[in-house]
């Protein structure tokens, strides 16, 4: 088969998995179905076109009516028997303005300037009257409103606001291009509990005093959670209400603006964690029953309500559904100049049953039934949108389920994203760390795992997110050194179960970032082992914000080990920036050894020797290498500056030596102690 043929049928992807040949009609039938679906919008310009401008032509925008200037509101509620546009600007009057309704169940009205230009200013306050089928009436936040507060003048209820500053943003940064051949090294972090004090921080604080951190780590992008508007803060933002308002919580959109624009000062790409799988079901605040049917943005009956979520479920086959979601991408991409989406939830939109209890153990689980083809297109469609409205732009998915072809181009028949999270790497480390002491871990087993990925789609690997950090769960540092953390992590204190915790908090790092992926994700504090959980402000601790905070200054205290936790970190990360670690390829086992529990591999040119002994330390230990060539030591993770022993002399050359050991023909004699890793670079000969 030539590339031309699979990209016109779909089934492009068997090449890179020839287990997929029996499943050849099935692909063709799901790319034909996407194409079907796109061929609905080649008459208003394609995926370009009308389908992913709705926020220019919905909610509230300037425009003219018989050369008048004024303002245009406009909503899709095809089941209501009436629509009044209510705010301060009319002094909140239910029957004053009305809107008009058309045969596609879009209602409008028109706000002339002569008569309204003075009432309906920047920051006004609104709501639209829903006047529902069955006569029920409610006040409802518009669907595409841009600025959404919770207000004291409204009874401390959301509600949208008229957002026109005088001034839109200047911007100053342009989206910066990451250096060819590094790896995408992700910082997730979250806005509001980015400060060290029990509150919810700013965009701005952010801005000023996180983003130069981030940098100084040495990662190159950052991902934001919670930037869509949500009701509960408790959510994370998962449970969204307005997708396409700027949290308000953290500042203005404009803010919100300047952090990005600082970003790109500072050489980051900024990823926006796009939640499009799900919304919360409330009413006063969100998108549920607001026409006062139960099926218009969402599945009618209990296929609209996600039993684990407790949250309502898109239909992704109506038109205005498609209009609202594929607009709400290209909205955060130009509006605010995000560089890429990280979708949430992939696996449970891509499954009729979420993928609740399913174990995806067969190529079966991926095709059939029990696959959403509806949500299926619109993912494939929403990744063409966004790589042709700019070919940079990066899409990652999150998705436990392994679908094939998920990171693969929608023209060979995958559904388009450009990573996927290698999800099951860090539910390993735990269920490891939960299930079997350190001594009794299988290397083989860990490296295997590490690897165990989709061939010829890009992944991004990581220890530990957001979910581990979360209150009921346990972050890797609190796995391993638990209640020891508040006592022992000074530089002077002993304690065996620090000094394991350390080591080993590197360990799993280190093999994490250079083997699990072409791209490296931390959730912010988990560099320096941060000791505490994330838990909201909820009713079951006091509505504190104690846990709801990253204490920054225990990593720059000089006198305690998790200084240097981020100082191993930081190094990580520029085995990348110098050698292209991620980017490459080429991975190879070179030595295991489960009794001594070492372990021994290459990345690219670099070689990783691993000594997970809890207590024996190898002097002389023969290595294999793949080139014939000196090698020179670049890291080791007992360093004094990473909180270690200090029993490896930095810098060492170590020559090459003309002895077979392993499967290759030369080798070196290293000096590797417990729990310790070594990373060295070839020194090239003349």
């Amino acid at each position: 088969m030539t590339t031309s043929s699979a990209t016109r049928d779909g089934t492009g992807i068997i090449r890179w998995d020839p287990l997929l040949e029996q499943y050849r009609q099935p692909l063709r039938d799901r790319y034909n179905y996407s194409r079907t679906v796109l061929q609905r919008f080649a008459s208003t310009g394609g995926l370009t076109g009308q389908i992913s401008q709705g926020h220019h032509y919905f909610g509230l925008n300037r425009g003219t009516l018989y050369d008048k200037p004024g303002v245009w509101y406009r909503e899709w509620a095809p089941a209501a028997l009436q629509l009044r546009l209510i705010g301060d600007f009319n002094h909140w009057n239910r029957f004053g303005n009305p809107l008009v309704r058309d045969n596609f169940g879009i209602w409008s009205l028109f706000l002339p300037d002569d008569e309204f230009g003075e009432k309906l200013v920047h920051g006004s306050l609104l709501k639209v009257h829903v006047v529902g089928e069955d006569s029920t009436t409610m006040d409802r936040i518009p669907a595409y409103a841009r600025r959404v507060v919770q207000e004291a003048r409204a009874g401390t209820q959301f509600v949208a606001q008229y957002w026109l500053p005088a001034q839109p943003y200047r911007w100053r940064h342009e989206s910066p291009v990451p250096p060819a051949g590094q790896g995408l090294r992700v910082y997730e972090a979250h806005v509001g509990m980015a400060s060290e004090q029990g509150r919810v921080a700013t965009y701005n604080e952010f801005a000023d005093n996180i983003l130069p951190r981030i940098k100084r780590l040495g990662y190159n992008a950052v991902q934001l959670m919670a930037i869509q508007e949500h009701p509960y803060y408790g959510s994370f933002g998962y449970h969204v209400s307005n997708f396409y308002a700027p949290s308000s919580r953290f500042g203005t959109p404009e803010d919100l603006k300047r952090l990005i624009d600082a970003a790109h000062g500072l050489g980051l790409l900024v990823l926006l964690d796009l939640v499009h799988s799900h919304s919360v079901r409330n009413t006063h605040e969100g998108l549920n029953l607001f026409d006062g049917s139960d099926y218009q943005y969402f599945h009618a009956g209990p296929r609209g309500h996600h039993i684990a979520w407790d949250s309502k479920l898109f239909d992704y086959s109506k038109y205005e559904v498609l209009r609202f979601l594929l607009s709400n991408c290209r909205y955060w991409l130009e509006e605010f100049r995000f560089d890429g989406l990280r979708f949430d939830g992939v696996t449970s939109m891509l499954y009729l049953d979420h993928g609740l209890g399913r174990s995806f153990t067969r190529y079966d689980d991926y095709f059939g039934g029990n696959v959403d083809r509806d949500a299926l297109a619109y993912l494939q469609l929403a990744n063409e949108l966004v790589h042709q409205l700019n070919p940079r732009t990066i899409t990652v998915a999150e998705d436990v389920s392994g679908m094939v072809g998920l990171a693969r181009p929608v023209a060979e028949g995958g559904i388009g994203f450009d990573y996927r999270l290698a999800m099951g790497v860090p539910d390993y480390w735990i269920k490891l760390l939960k299930e079997r002491k350190d001594e009794q871990w299988n290397l083989g087993e860990i490296f295997s795992t590490l690897l165990n990925r989709r061939y010829g789609e890009k992944h991004i690997g990581y220890a530990e997110s957001h979910d581990q950090a979360l209150v009921g769960d346990k972050t890797l540092a609190f796995w391993l050194m638990d209640k020891e953390m508040y006592w022992n992590m000074n530089k002077v204190s002993r304690s065996v179960v620090i000094d394991r915790g350390v080591a080993l908090h590197k360990l799993i790092r280190l093999i994490t970032f250079s083997l699990a992926g072409d791209g490296y994700l931390n959730f912010m504090g988990n560099e320096f082992g941060h000791p505490e959980w994330i838990d909201f402000p909820r009713e079951g601790n006091g509505y504190s914000y104690h846990y709801c905070r990253r204490q920054w200054s225990l990593a720059d205290n000089p006198f305690l080990r998790y200084e240097g936790l981020q100082a191993f970190d930081v190094a990580m990360e520029k085995l990348d920036e110098q050698f292209h670690v991620l980017t490459d390829p080429l991975i190879q086992q070179l030595w295991v050894h489960e009794e001594n529990k070492q372990l021994v591999y290459r990345r690219g040119p670099l070689v990783f020797a691993f000594n997970f002994h809890p207590s024996r330390s190898f002097s002389d230990w023969r290595i294999p290498v793949p080139d014939a060539t000196d090698y020179r030591l670049i890291l080791t993770s007992d360093a004094a500056e990473f909180s270690g022993p200090n029993l490896v002399k930095p810098g060492m050359i170590f020559p090459w030596q003309n002895i077979p050991q392993g499967k290759t023909g030369q080798s070196l004699q290293v000096y590797v102690p417990s729990r310790t890793a070594i990373v060295l670079a070839p020194i090239k000969r003349l």
